[in-house]
């Protein structure tokens, strides 16, 4: 049943408990941190609203009425429940501020969390506080949604594209999808960029996620054309991915953000894609309000923005 109009708020309940203790509006307006003239009106208003005397004003101060006691008495009251749930948000906002449960994709999880969180421990450290116990479980993509959705963690990182239907998200980096072979493979020599039709015809090493799940799910090696060709390693992480790459076992689309340093060291090649764009970006993901959850998921998101 909802509360009627006439029902005061908590600081109208404050000022009346002020008046019960002190005895005078002088009094309660210093205990309350206002003038008395404020108070005067407010208790006026007080009364009106709830159509109930309160007080009586005489020259020796100012006395509750009898409805007046028994409103008082019930203020305080309420107003001792109120400070013990405010007491308790308290904690639950501290507890949200040191504690916080992450969901990442592979690439989001080897390549930049593992920095991001060194980084946001020691900028808490510089400015006198601590970091949040962060715990962070490393998935696919859409095991990174569901985790979020099911309220498993606060806060998800992905990388890849579609709808994100009832959840919020942030675009926080942006990453490329690249074909990457050996030095020695024979697409390095080429002049021209492979076709897309050569792409689909090659089996690619690739995660047991797949790689339909590495190019997203409306990219131009999807659609109305036959599957690509399936390679006879699906292994279960980007790392064992590109260890499979450099044994030889083929070409495989990755993170530029994965072999960035085989790439700089010349273990690895990128080749190019004629008519293929795989830029992407990485998001992070919570449910809730347009912003990030307050507390520990909003100051991470909000160092790693600052971070770049």
């Amino acid at each position: 049943m909802p509360l009627s109009a006439r029902m005061p708020e908590l600081s109208a309940l404050e000022l009346l408990s002020a008046i019960a203790k002190t005895g005078s509006l002088n009094a309660a307006s210093r205990e309350v941190g206002t003038s008395q003239q404020a108070v005067s009106a407010r208790l006026t208003s007080i009364e009106s609203q709830i159509g109930v005397r309160l007080v009586t004003r005489t020259t020796r101060g100012t006395q509750l009425t009898p409805a007046g006691e028994v409103v008082a008495e019930w203020a305080d009251q309420i107003l001792d429940v109120a400070q013990r749930v405010d007491t308790g948000l308290a904690s639950l906002r501290a507890e949200r501020r040191s504690r916080l449960t992450v969901a990442a994709s592979q690439t989001v999880a080897e390549q930049l969390l593992p920095r991001w969180l060194v980084s946001f421990q020691a900028a808490a450290l510089r400015h006198g506080g601590t970091a949040p116990e962060v715990s962070f479980n490393a998935t696919d993509s859409d095991g990174v949604i569901a985790a979020v959705r099911e309220g498993e963690a606060e806060l998800g990182f992905i990388e890849i594209r579609g709808a994100l239907r009832g959840l919020r998200s942030r675009v926080i980096r942006r990453d490329e999808l690249i074909v990457v072979v050996p030095p020695d493979h024979k697409w390095v020599r080429r002049s021209a960029p492979i076709t897309v039709a050569e792409l689909r015809r090659t089996p690619l090493v690739s995660r047991k996620s797949g790689w339909h799940l590495l190019l997203g799910t409306e990219e131009p090696l999807d659609g109305d054309q036959s599957a690509p060709a399936a390679h006879p390693l699906e292994l279960a992480s980007a790392a064992a991915v590109r260890a499979a790459v450099l044994a030889g076992a083929g070409p495989a689309v990755m993170s530029r953000l994965a072999v960035s340093d085989d790439l700089i060291h010349g273990r690895l090649r990128a080749v190019p894609v004629a008519d293929l764009d795989l830029r992407r970006d990485l998001r992070a993901i919570w449910l809730g309000a347009r912003t990030p959850p307050a507390g520990a998921a909003r100051d991470l998101l909000n160092h790693i923005a600052t971070s770049r």
